[in-house]
């Protein structure tokens, strides 16, 4: 989009999570709904959340996103207040869209807490916006566009290039040569018929699609931001679904299972796919990773995720100004040769069909 916008306000979409114990199942119901999950097969992912007391992080981490944005668009002479919505759990989307109505807001420019292209992280987000407006009845009084997918924006990938920079620092002071570090990227795992079908039809990405080129690219560009780069790989984390399912790996355990202990002493576990700690950072990589290290002696250091750090808040910040000045693309900042990616999701992107088609806004029909 070439053309100066006006909007009323930003929304700001996350994935939502419990915040006490007696959420978590009503939570991981939501999650899962329409896919007709008994109780007793959540309360296996349950035992994570009740391992932190019932409460995922990701919630705290969008007060403070939204309030950080807040002071950044003042900061920059913005006058647009933030809304804040969840696909799972209060605040709700719906909730964010009847907020907008009451305030006399009937455009928004959405900002989704995923930075990649596939189905759950920009597809069901554009989905959930259609579903919002139906269901509160302002489908068609309240307009929603959302900004483009920011995997590779400098504000998202600097957080990324300083951590691994700040672990391979912390390894040199305990002695450990960087030839003998290796880094793992590690991104949600997806079924591999939604990753193949992540990005535009028109183009071929090669195996995994626009989700696994997008996290590739973006490693690559960390790694060439070293000193001193070791060894690197992409691997995957929190699968789910039958077993019968592929999904796409490695997993990150298997991959520190294969590694090479007489030539390796540390491990920098880098969590590119996500914008904040939430369960599945904590669990599977603060808790199950960590664990799969010390089982082979190695040590590690898991990088942190870009959460409110001032490059990541700027550049969401950035990206909406893009929207309102209609910056052309050979003005956005970008650092693959994927991007600057679409602010209008084309046609069939990132489809789900076991879901089968539903209504989506800000991309072009169907």
């Amino acid at each position: 989009m070439t053309e100066p916008a006006v909007y009323d306000a930003i929304l700001l979409a996350g994935f939502g999570g419990p915040e006490g114990q007696d959420d978590v199942i009503p939570f991981l119901r939501n999650v899962t709904r329409g896919r007709g999950i008994p109780d007793e097969r959540l309360e296996t992912v349950a035992a994570h959340y009740r391992h932190f007391g019932g409460v995922s992080p990701i919630n705290d981490h969008n007060r403070q996103l939204k309030a950080a944005i807040e002071t950044e668009l003042v900061a920059r002479g913005i006058d647009l207040p933030v809304l804040w919505g969840n696909r799972n759990w209060a605040p709700f989307l719906n909730d964010a869209v009847l907020e907008a109505n009451q305030r006399g807001f009937t455009r928004l420019l959405g900002v989704v807490t995923s930075a990649y292209s596939s189905y759950s992280s920009c597809r069901q987000y554009r989905e959930d916006f259609a579903r919002a407006l139906a269901e509160t009845g302002l489908a068609g009084t309240v307009h929603i566009d959302k900004v483009r997918q920011y995997f590779d924006h400098p504000g998202f990938v600097t957080p990324f290039i300083e951590g691994v920079r700040e672990a391979y620092a912390e390894f040199a002071q305990r002695g450990i040569d960087p030839d003998r570090i290796h880094v793992l990227f590690s991104t949600h795992s997806i079924p591999t018929d939604d990753a193949e079908r992540s990005g535009p039809r028109e183009i071929d990405f090669g195996p995994g699609g626009a989700y696994a080129a997008q996290h590739l690219a973006v490693a690559r560009v960390v790694m060439d931001a070293q000193e001193h780069p070791g060894s690197w790989e992409l691997v995957y984390q929190s699968r789910s679904g039958a077993p019968s399912m592929p999904w796409l790996e490695p997993d990150i355990n298997d991959a520190i299972d294969a590694l090479d202990t007489e030539k390796l002493d540390g491990v920098v576990i880098v969590p590119l796919g996500f914008v904040s700690d939430h369960m599945e950072v904590l669990w599977d990589l603060d808790t199950e990773a960590m664990q799969a290290t010390r089982r082979r002696g190695l040590e590690a250091i898991r990088v942190a995720t870009p959460g409110i750090h001032h490059a990541f808040v700027s550049g969401l910040v950035d990206l909406v100004l893009e929207r309102l000045r209609g910056t052309p693309d050979e003005e956005r900042p970008t650092l693959t040769n994927l991007g600057p990616w679409y602010d209008v999701c084309r046609p069939a992107c990132c489809e789900n069909i076991r879901a089968g088609f539903k209504p989506a806004v800000a991309g072009i029909a169907p």
